[in-house]
């Protein structure tokens, strides 16, 4: 998934010469945390939450170019969203405006890389359950599971797989979006497969028996 795909356009700017009244409006009204700010067109700087925070008192005598940073970190739309995201979380920051041929075309945020990651994991569709099992071979692989759960009435909607430790067998995850996710767990169980637990969205995990 690209950044373009999941960033907010066209993004809400403030102007250097605007009064940080202004911008903490445009936040507000929006719920932002941030603003790209333009000069003719072009990225020159962004404001954020805490530089207003830092000017409280002066919103009405204070201008966004006497307090934004202008050295701004930028990702292009064709950048793939984890890369954004290990972006930011090395920065420690919250969010990049997204610049194509020097001109700015939207903004990603944490939000957004989190409601992308949810809804490719499944969890964004109420009413799911994960169910998770160990990846041992092809007798207790992927294919063989998703036979078991079709057999038992279950519909997936989403898998992925992941390792908790370098070394460790692979964990599979599927997002079953029907069949009673109990039942597919015990039939797993029985034809040798280690589940390690059922989690419903919005509910604590479920130890397998």
């Amino acid at each position: 998934m690209l950044v373009g795909d999941r960033m907010a356009k066209p993004p809400i700017t403030a102007a250097p010469g605007d009064l940080l009244s202004h911008a903490a409006q445009l936040m507000n009204s929006g719920r932002f945390r941030r603003l790209p700010v333009l000069s003719d067109n072009k990225l020159v700087g962004i404001i954020t939450e805490r530089d207003l925070r830092e000017h409280r008192g002066h919103l009405e005598q204070t201008r966004v170019n006497d307090t934004m940073i202008t050295n701004v970190i930028t990702v292009a739309p064709d950048v793939i969203l984890e890369d954004a995201a290990q972006i930011m979380l090395d920065r420690q920051i919250g969010g990049l405006p997204v610049v194509a041929d020097g001109q700015l075309i939207g903004i990603i945020t944490v939000s957004d890389v989190m409601k992308a990651f949810l809804d490719m994991m499944g969890a964004s569709n109420g009413g799911s359950a994960r169910l998770d099992f160990r990846l041992e071979g092809e007798e207790h692989g992927f294919v063989e599971a998703s036979r078991i759960v079709a057999r038992e009435g279950g519909e997936v909607l989403g898998v992925g797989s992941y390792r908790n430790n370098l070394g460790e067998s692979p964990v599979c995850y599927l997002r079953l979006i029907t069949g009673d996710a109990e039942k597919i767990a015990k039939a797993l169980r029985v034809s040798g497969f280690d589940v390690l637990g059922i989690h419903r969205v919005g509910g604590a995990a479920k130890p397998s028996a």
